[in-house]
């Protein structure tokens, strides 16, 4: 066994050894609280709703573990199983290029991969979410999503892993540089067109209709400054009872956009908190340090890429009889998950550092009491637990535990 196949091993026992003991905690943290609704939420939450937040967590507790085997019985399948290797000389067979090859073996894999995740896929939708009342998606619209997000990876794919392909076999040592490039340039662009162009393939968007509702907001947007392509309202409730807002585009393109579910169980005051969190986003520049450092981490992805892909222990190690630039393309992808899972919790304090400083904007401008209630009303109709395990909560949160958070704003009043 070569050196950086035991590394590997090494690296995908201990990852897969931490998530689960996470989810284990955090399955005994939710239970050991199941009983009784926490001081902090006892008249806000009931006993009933809290203890199906328990139920749900748990449940998704115990399906995420299962999926947690399967995705490392599937890597080790396409590695050191030798199934990508099988893949790549199945379609060398044919004769075509390095290009062409590449991109048919990336295609394949991905139908493959999409196909293993089918089943999971649809035991979360239509039993998962089902059972605990959330899942208002039919059949026919989870396969209509499924083929129109199928030919739109097609569309905007092919093309992008041409190009990368092209650049890996003719543009010289300094390809990931110009890769990079690319990349960035091709997301600024996505992140642009998606609230326009792609999204409407998916849902419907609706103007939010004149009412108290758009007069609180009109009035915050024009306190802050902020100026958008306007607000509008998703049909959420085609597919699922959980509700959010979220901003999308960013410079003459922004939107702004509430799911009609969240609109159904808040109230006006409550709203426009909501709103003043996400600009608060918006103000503190945590979009802009977000794609900064997104960039960042892909042009280290890009540098480390470049390196790899001249050495020929890379390949032998993870199964791999014959060295190309797309075969490093394609496990670096997959592997790379593995060696940056310790990094999650770096992120996740920062992302919760970026929400805590969202909602000290929104008390600012708004109402920290109508931000705890909007909060305390979303954790309820979303069954978010309101115990997490504090370890657990520090590797995958990007949002503050709730008792924690309420407890910050509570300070902002």
């Amino acid at each position: 066994m070569q050196s950086f196949t035991l590394i590997f091993l090494v690296f995908l026992f201990a990852s897969t050894v931490v998530q689960i003991w996470l989810s284990l905690r955090q399955k005994q943290a939710v239970q050991s609280h199941r009983s009784a609704v926490p001081a902090a939420f006892v008249d806000k939450v009931s006993l009933a709703e809290h203890q199906k937040a328990a139920d749900y967590t748990l449940a998704k507790g115990r399906f995420g573990r299962l999926q947690i085997i399967l995705g490392v019985l599937v890597l080790l399948a396409w590695t050191l199983g030798g199934g990508l290797d099988w893949l790549d000389q199945a379609w060398r067979s044919l004769g075509w290029g390095a290009l062409w090859t590449g991109t048919a073996v990336i295609l394949s894999m991905t139908l493959i991969s999409s196909l293993i995740d089918l089943p999971s896929s649809l035991y979360s939708t239509f039993v998962l979410e089902e059972r605990f009342g959330f899942n208002k998606t039919t059949f026919k619209t989870f396969l209509v999503d499924l083929l129109k997000g199928s030919a739109l990876g097609l569309v905007i794919g092919v093309p992008l892993i041409l190009f990368v392909l092209w650049l890996m076999e003719s543009a010289g040592s300094a390809w990931w540089l110009y890769a990079w490039a690319g990349l960035t340039i091709f997301s600024l662009v996505m992140t642009w067109a998606y609230p326009k162009f792609i999204a409407p393939l998916f849902n419907k968007f609706q103007p939010l209709e004149e009412g108290e509702v758009a007069s609180r907001i009109h009035a915050l947007l024009e306190r802050t400054g902020f100026n958008s392509q306007g607000v509008f309202v998703m049909d959420g409730s085609r597919r699922s009872a959980h509700g959010n807002a979220y901003f999308t585009g960013f410079g003459k393109n922004k939107r702004i956009v509430f799911f009609d579910t969240l609109l159904k169980h808040l109230t006006p005051s409550q709203i426009e908190a909501v709103l003043a969190h996400e600009l608060g986003h918006f103000k503190r520049k945590h979009i802009v340090k977000g794609m900064v450092l997104s960039v960042l981490m892909t042009l280290i992805g890009f540098g480390v890429l470049a390196w790899l892909m001249r050495e020929p222990w890379f390949y032998s190690s993870l199964g791999i009889s014959e060295p190309s630039t797309y075969m490093a393309l394609i496990l670096f992808m997959i592997v790379s998950p593995v060696f940056t899972f310790f990094i999650s919790p770096i992120l996740a304090r920062l992302s919760r550092k970026h929400e805590f400083e969202a909602d000290e904007f929104a008390a600012q401008q708004s109402s920290a009491t109508e931000l705890i209630a909007a909060l305390v009303g979303l954790y309820r109709e979303n069954a978010s637990t309101l115990t997490p395990d504090p370890l657990h909560s520090a590797f995958y949160d990007s949002h503050p535990p709730a008792a924690i958070r309420i407890a910050h704003l509570q300070k902002q009043t």
